[in-house]
């Protein structure tokens, strides 16, 4: 496989820094990853030789800085391979999104008495909103339930799906265990009934091809800051027939089209969603980033990713008194786990003080963690720029913990 991961590892310059005096080994991916110099460049370029607010502008600077931010959404929309760009809504990121479709899609097509399909597994972001949304219209939220490997009993779904079923909405792959969901086949059976799917891709759009028209997705979202790019910017994206359909989520500037005192009509796709002066430099910085990892190669990236991954729950496996949690016959690069009875919060700060950066608590699934009656675990995500030795560090620094606690 030609995939040189320090060549790689020279593109990140977080990368070379030292944590209490080791160098810096950033197991943390899942809640962000590191930028690469092209991202971090590309903003740069933006605040420092075309920053002006787009679209409102008819002078040089705000006509250049709008055809990099409209470029920008060409180029998500292409990496998800939309068939349409003004299908691309752009917002603050994955929970964004969520409350976007959760409020736009919940008002115009949710009432008393329907019913909405959330698995067991998902985020907080993918699960409170869609509480809300039925606690607002007297909805009723059913829930798909899960089995002791951490895996989605898809048979159990399809009982779940009723005349009053109005969306299912899904995270792709859960964050907290890693388990990547058989989105492709819930929405198949969704479909039969005529059921739209929402599919939170917070956590696998940095970690395989999407194709949203072959995955027949009707909404798909994710965050920048999870796929090397910027915090603040994320994707909403729809099938624009359910985009014509749902009334905006916020009204301001942009998504009008004329506006009196007595009423406003609506602006055409994309903008009838993005109220306000929009992120363009966070956008122009995603686009770098997809624009790095398309160079990359996202079948190498899935490659290295895929014998990292693996290479990791072998190790972890071999540690006495060490328990991963979940154990998907699919999975990706999340390995999460507890040692004996150690808090996760005690061993993450060890393991912190041998440089190695982990995240530990519930990691917002707390419904997840009841069902398998923790409290928590350890969270160690890897990414392409991630190697076999660091998790031979974590290893050791795994043991460190043991000989501290016993």
């Amino acid at each position: 496989m030609s995939f040189d991961v320090k060549k790689i590892r020279e593109d990140f310059p977080i990368l070379q820094r030292e944590i209490y005096n080791k160098p810096l080994v950033y197991f943390d991916n899942a809640a962000t990853t590191q930028k690469p110099r092209q991202v971090i460049e590309a903003m740069e370029h933006v605040y420092s030789r075309i920053n002006s607010n787009i679209h409102r502008g008819v002078h040089f600077l705000s006509d250049r800085c709008t055809e990099e931010f409209e470029r920008s959404r060409e180029m998500v929309a292409g990496f998800i391979n939309a068939a349409h760009s003004h299908e691309v809504i752009f917002t603050a990121g994955t929970t964004a999104s969520i409350n976007l479709a959760a409020f736009s899609f919940g008002e115009t097509f949710v009432g008393e008495g329907d019913e909405i399909i959330v698995s067991a597994m998902e985020h907080h972001s993918n699960l409170v909103p869609w509480q809300m949304l039925c606690g607002r219209k007297k909805a009723k939220l059913k829930i798909i339930p899960l089995n002791e490997k951490g895996e989605l009993l898809v048979e159990e779904f399809e009982k779940l799906i009723s005349a009053r079923t109005k969306l299912v909405t899904l995270s792709h792959v859960s964050n907290a265990i890693g388990t990547r969901h058989p989105v492709e086949k819930v929405i198949e059976l969704a479909h039969k009934k005529d059921i739209p799917v929402l599919i939170d891709g917070a956590q696998s759009i940095q970690h395989e091809v999407i194709d949203v028209q072959k995955m027949d997705a009707d909404f798909f979202v994710f965050s920048g800051h999870k796929v090397y790019g910027p915090t603040g910017i994320g994707v909403f994206y729809g099938k624009e027939k359910w985009l014509e359909k749902m009334m905006p989520y916020q009204g301001g500037g942009e998504m009008i089209s004329r506006v009196t005192l007595e009423k406003t009509s609506y602006n055409r796709l994309p903008f009838k969603f993005e109220a306000g002066t929009p992120n363009y430099v966070g956008a122009i910085g995603l686009a770098a980033a997809l624009q790095y990892l398309r160079e990359t190669g996202m079948e190498n990236i899935i490659a290295y990713e895929r014998e990292l991954t693996d290479y990791g729950v072998s190790k972890l496996s071999e540690i006495d008194n060490l328990r991963l949690v979940g154990t998907p016959r699919e999975r990706t690069s999340v390995l999460s786990f507890l040692i004996d009875d150690i808090h996760p919060y005690d061993a993450g700060m060890v393991i912190d003080k041998m440089g190695v950066a982990v995240r530990t608590g519930n990691h917002c699934a707390e419904p997840l963690m009841d069902f398998f009656k923790i409290r928590g675990t350890i969270r160690a995500s890897v990414v392409f720029y991630n190697t076999k030795k660091e998790i031979d560090i974590l290893c050791d620094a795994i043991e460190k913990v043991k000989q501290m606690f016993y």
